[in-house]
């Protein structure tokens, strides 16, 4: 019975000998990260859910809505009109650089420019921007609410924090960014014209041309808007609701945070491009 017991361990032991590893880490780490995103989707989709559920059937909370709108709307113009004027002086300004080698005709730059900000730019640059500050502040706030047991301060209440805490994060998010791209894009076209005047000698009524624009990129833009509107405090909150640990624990959850945000942006806008080329064509 010795005899037959010790023969697995010997076949193991045999096998480490001639080269085979029967416990290979990389493969065990990309099953265990394939576990981990799948587990991450699906608690992202349940707070969406529960988020939408309460959106509907939730306590009404105005006050909490406006303040939410005040933080990541009123607190974010400055940052995203600089950045965004600045983005769209570099793009008129690389773009027409570019066409002057290869044919010195400016008369479709404005117009195929205002398209493709419209389209695509405007609204995933300024959604990117608007994660890396409006996504680290929910993480972090809700983290330190999780850390100082304030959320099981909630729960005994019989509050449940998506209601209390990221629905009206949710609303206030999806009104305001649709209004903040709106603005950063009037912001990045007046930059963009004055870059071309100034540059190129592109005169405004050349410029501001919207000949290549139709009802497509507009129906695009606003999707976007709200995708990226909605996807921003899920993220974020979800984030800030498994944080775990002291201020080690927030500081994580806060980079956490603005790194799947940003992720979820880029899928995003590669998923609605795509539904739009294929319902709108080119």
């Amino acid at each position: 019975m010795k005899h037959l017991a010790a023969q697995p361990d010997q076949s193991a032991a045999s096998l480490e000998e001639s080269g085979i590893d029967l416990d290979p880490p990389f493969t065990q780490a990309v099953g265990r990260e394939a576990l981990n995103l799948l587990n991450t989707g699906f608690e992202l989709f349940s707070v969406f859910v529960q988020t939408l559920y309460y959106c509907v059937r939730g306590r009404p909370d105005t006050r909490a809505v406006l303040n939410q709108m005040f933080e990541i709307g009123n607190r974010s113009l400055v940052f995203l009109t600089v950045v965004m004027g600045f983005i769209g002086m570099i793009l008129v300004l690389q773009g027409g650089l570019q066409l002057s080698r290869i044919i010195p005709e400016f008369s479709l730059v404005g117009a195929t420019y205002m398209e493709l900000m419209i389209r695509d730019l405007s609204a995933s640059i300024g959604a990117l921007m608007l994660a890396t500050r409006v996504g680290a502040g929910i993480a972090a706030e809700i983290g330190s609410m999780v850390v100082t047991e304030q959320i099981d301060a909630l729960r005994m209440c019989a509050a449940d924090p998506i209601d209390y805490l990221i629905k009206p994060r949710f609303v206030a998010s999806i009104v305001m960014t649709v209004c903040l791209i709106i603005w950063v894009t009037a912001v990045a076209f007046i930059t963009g014209g004055l870059t071309g005047y100034v540059m190129f000698d592109i005169q405004p009524r050349t410029f501001f041309n919207l000949q290549l624009i139709d009802k497509g990129d507009l129906i695009i833009c606003l999707a976007k808007c709200l995708a990226y509107g909605a996807a921003i405090p899920i993220v974020s909150a979800h984030s800030g609701l498994t944080t775990h640990g002291g201020s080690e624990g927030v500081g994580w959850a806060t980079t956490r945070a603005v790194v799947n945000t940003s992720l979820a942006i880029i899928v995003l806008d590669l998923i609605l491009s795509a539904l739009g080329y294929l319902i709108f064509g080119a």
